[in-house]
């Protein structure tokens, strides 16, 4: 480890701060609302033809590509079936083809094990698409939650990351600049989101050219 390190750490964990690490609150805020009753929200079952033509074609669609995240995942991650179905402890290997053909229903319980095994550096979009494909209940509720709006809240988080990492400048500082530079920076967002929240709304076109003062004679 470079004796850089330690002070690049810190500063990320600066600015993911500063971000108020908006998934990881609406997650843990999710978590705080339902408890433990969300792993008990859906079941694991394979459908079967009749059972599928009931589901709505939107669900379908959202049901395979939940199906291809999981396989996906599970080829990049250098597993066979068999080998995913032993670590995630599945007596019945079929289901597992059924899971990633998007043909089952997927209980809570088991799509946590799933994104534990298969998106550990990125959790929370794999959770969010498979809670989406395969387990209509809980997305129901999740929408009413607000759950729905976590994909833009995460590209929200990785938007002021990129800013930070794309200045060089901000990443030589020293400490104490750089803390200057955040508080700054904090300060800076509160009062335009404050100026956003409270300003005036832009005037129309059509407003504009009524209020133009016409010619003088």
């Amino acid at each position: 480890m470079s004796a850089t390190d330690g002070p690049e750490r810190g500063r990320l964990s600066q600015v993911t701060h500063f971000t108020a690490n908006l998934s990881r609150n609406a997650v843990s805020a999710l978590a705080r609302r339902v408890g433990g009753m969300t792993l008990e929200i859906g079941r694991t079952l394979i459908l079967d033809r009749a059972q599928r033509r009931v589901l709505s074609e939107e669900q379908q669609a959202w049901m395979s590509r939940a199906g291809e995240a999981v396989r996906d995942a599970r080829r990049t991650a250098g597993l066979s079936r068999d080998d995913l179905a032993r670590a995630l402890d599945l007596e019945d290997k079929s289901l597992l083809q059924a899971v990633e053909q998007g043909s089952a229903t997927v209980s809570f319980e088991l799509i946590l094990r799933l994104t534990s095994l298969l998106a550990r550096n990125d959790p929370v979009p794999f959770l969010i698409q498979l809670v989406r494909g395969f387990n209509p209940r809980l997305w129901a509720l999740a929408e009413d939650w607000g759950v729905g709006r976590l994909p833009t809240m995460i590209e929200r988080d990785r938007q002021w990351m990129n800013i930070y990492r794309g200045n060089e400048a901000a990443r030589q500082l020293p400490e104490a600049e750089f803390d200057e530079v955040m508080a700054f920076c904090e300060s800076a967002l509160t009062m335009a989101v404050a100026f956003r929240q409270d300003g005036p709304a832009p005037a129309s076109p059509s407003g504009e050219a009524a209020n133009r003062p016409g010619p003088t004679s």
